[in-house]
């Protein structure tokens, strides 16, 4: 089918006003955000119900037009673009953004898929609950591309990843059947738990276009303190520490690099540093207790680091006395991922290992990159609580601009550094997802077996493969 007829459908399927299809309107829905992934397509759709969902997909799939998922467009592993074949169709959805219904008393929300994140954690908050899922692109980002990727962020300690927090789920399937299974219950031992089909699916199984979730008692006391510390290994036993002695109540767990951080003030325009020197690692901490104050918690947190401060393992730490100090600090680890792309070509590696592995994972990778790309600087920055470390190689945007082979490199750097974290009990993928990005990757690191089961849910799923081609599995 040619561009201007899919265009027609397309129109007439969901109304004129929810089509775009000029190559002006539709350039911002064609590339990252990063501008490192460019699609083509014939128009991008705006449905703004499960029926125009229903009947968008009935059509595609009859008449083989591919269609590519997309939520806030935050997407690191080129998942939210459609691919060069400029005969898809982008499915934005965007405007199914309702809060359907908030809960306090089942502590549950359910909202559409294009509802941004900030949005329904500023819902859960007006009836004194939280929904922890947080992370730096939740002012644009939509809870449908959250659920896809099964995002992680920076609560998971305490919380979990995305998936943790689904009650159910309204999907609708490639041939345009809806399967509702918006339950808001925690225990239903009813047959297989298909929600988790599609959560981290990345829309290649169907479109998520609700999704009932867990809420949380919102906390009557936090405190937030930034560590510096000498070496990586300091950093780790202090956070080990810290979650014996705040069971519960350790809900984040950062660390950064002082590489990282350096960049993070640099490009920052409102970071500020707390401390009088720079240290080599800085640990992120957040407490949040249902009783007692804010003060009373930062004491029993000032307390348990009293041991390590005094013995010089902490060279220095700042306790938030504020509100406006807690968001100072994590204002620096919020815009790590902005103020890379300012200060370089970062290319970022989305890694797992058990916690206790993380310092030989850094020295063995500091180690590959100085053999391997010395013009490369190493910054580190991650969710120590859960073993999930970004690890970024920061070249210079000039010498990036003179490498010939980008995706040689990019893929050689990868395999060196994912081969470390493999022999680890690690993984290539923590939380950012596969997208087009690391469909080599499944591949190499994935057991053939589970590849196999996988295809094999596509196939049953998606028969004539019209949803996000191309992206998480290694064709057949």
């Amino acid at each position: 089918m040619d561009r201007n007829s899919i265009v027609g459908v397309m129109r007439e399927l969901v109304g004129e006003s929810n089509v775009l299809d000029s190559a002006a309107d539709i350039a911002p829905y064609l590339i990252d955000w990063r501008k490192r992934h460019i699609g083509v397509a014939a128009c991008v759709v705006f449905p703004r119900s499960t029926a125009h969902v229903s009947k968008l997909l009935a059509y595609c799939n009859e008449h083989d037009i591919k269609v590519f998922p997309q939520g806030g467009n935050t997407s690191v592993c080129g998942g939210s673009v459609p691919d060069a074949s400029g005969d898809s169709i982008v499915l934005n959805m965007a405007r199914m953004n309702r809060i359907v219904e908030i809960n306090a008393g089942n502590n549950s929300i359910t909202v559409e898929a294009g509802c941004v994140l900030a949005n329904l954690q500023a819902a859960a908050i007006e009836v004194d609950r939280i929904f922890p899922l947080t992370l730096g692109a939740e002012g644009s980002c939509q809870i449908g591309g959250n659920l896809s990727t099964n995002a992680g962020g920076t609560n998971v300690l305490r919380f979990g990843n995305t998936r943790d927090l689904v009650l159910g789920l309204e999907v609708v399937l490639a041939d345009g059947r809806v399967w509702n299974g918006l339950r808001t219950l925690r225990k239903n031992n009813s047959g297989y738990d298909l929600k988790n089909l599609f959560v981290g699916a990345e829309g290649t199984l169907g479109i998520i276009t609700s999704a009932a979730l867990k809420l949380f008692p919102r906390p009557h006391a936090t405190a937030t303190a930034m560590l510096g510390v000498d070496d990586v290994e300091a950093a780790v036993a202090e956070g080990l520490k810290l979650q014996a002695a705040f069971p519960g109540e350790l809900v984040g767990l950062e660390l950064i690099s002082k590489s990282e951080f350096d960049i993070s003030l640099r490009h920052s325009e409102h970071a500020r540093n707390p401390f009088s020197t720079v240290p080599e690692w800085i640990v992120l901490v957040e407490l949040a207790a249902s009783t007692g104050s804010d003060e009373s918690l930062a004491e029993r947190l000032t307390d348990a680091l009293q041991p390590s401060f005094a013995s010089g393992v902490i060279q220095d730490a700042v306790i938030a006395a504020s509100e406006q100090q807690r968001a100072a600090l994590w204002q620096i680890r919020h815009h790590v991922t902005e103020a890379n792309g300012r200060e370089g070509m970062g290319l970022t590696h989305d890694i797992a290992v058990p916690t206790y592995r993380i310092p030989d994972f850094v020295h063995r990778a500091e180690q590959v990159l100085a053999r391997h790309y010395p013009e490369a600087t190493q910054v580190i920055v991650g969710h120590m609580g859960d073993g999930n470390l970004h690890y970024i190689a920061m070249f210079s945007h000039e010498y990036w601009a003179q490498v010939h082979d980008k995706r040689r490199v990019q893929l050689e750097l990868s395999h060196l550094l994912y081969d470390i974290a493999s022999e680890m009990g690690g993984t290539f993928s923590a939380e950012h997802g596969i997208g087009a990005l690391h469909v080599p990757e499944m591949s190499v690191y994935k057991n053939a077996v589970e590849i196999e089961l996988m295809q094999q849910m596509k196939a049953l799923l998606d028969p004539n493969n019209i949803m996000n081609p191309g992206r998480v599995l290694p064709a057949n």
